[in-house]
């Protein structure tokens, strides 16, 4: 992997700030044109260090205040069934986030829904339908302390 420059870096922060800057933008910030900004945004992209550009959206605008993490534990942890959890997780729209953890539990999952109504019916109707989870524990989110989605670039 090719290392990031002073100025690959400063691209980054200024992209993961607001991706919606334009190159020039972007070159003003910088200190230079417009064409060396632009080819190293597209060397960026092609190394994989920009995965994607998106917006950030408002939860509860949306009709989904209710913040959720669930830990899953699974009963068996052969590979097969693993990779069916991994499978199946993928196909629900509820889940924003799911890591494989070591430790206790399993998989941790970030959900949103609309109310608690909302997410009993995912866990009964839907969670609970995928193979080989032996126990799930929920936590609500009260209060958002701090959300920043951004990575520390050093």
């Amino acid at each position: 992997m090719e290392p990031l420059d002073a100025i690959d870096k400063q691209l980054l922060r200024l992209l993961q700030n607001d991706a919606k800057q334009t190159t020039k933008e972007l070159a003003a910030h910088l200190g230079l044109t417009l064409s060396p900004v632009y080819e190293r945004v597209r060397r960026l992209e092609n190394l994989g260090y920009i995965k994607q550009y998106i917006a950030v959206l408002d939860k509860n605008l949306l009709g989904q205040p209710i913040t959720t993490f669930c830990q899953v534990s699974m009963r068996y942890h052969d590979k097969a069934f693993i990779d069916k959890f991994e499978e199946e997780v993928q196909k629900l729209e509820e889940v924003q986030e799911c890591y494989h953890m070591a430790g206790q539990v399993d998989f941790l999952l970030k959900i949103h829904v609309g109310s608690l109504n909302e997410y009993h019916d995912f866990v009964k109707y839907k969670l609970s339908q995928i193979e080989n989870i032996g126990v799930l524990n929920s936590t609500f989110v009260l209060k958002e302390i701090k959300r920043d989605i951004g990575y520390h670039i050093q």
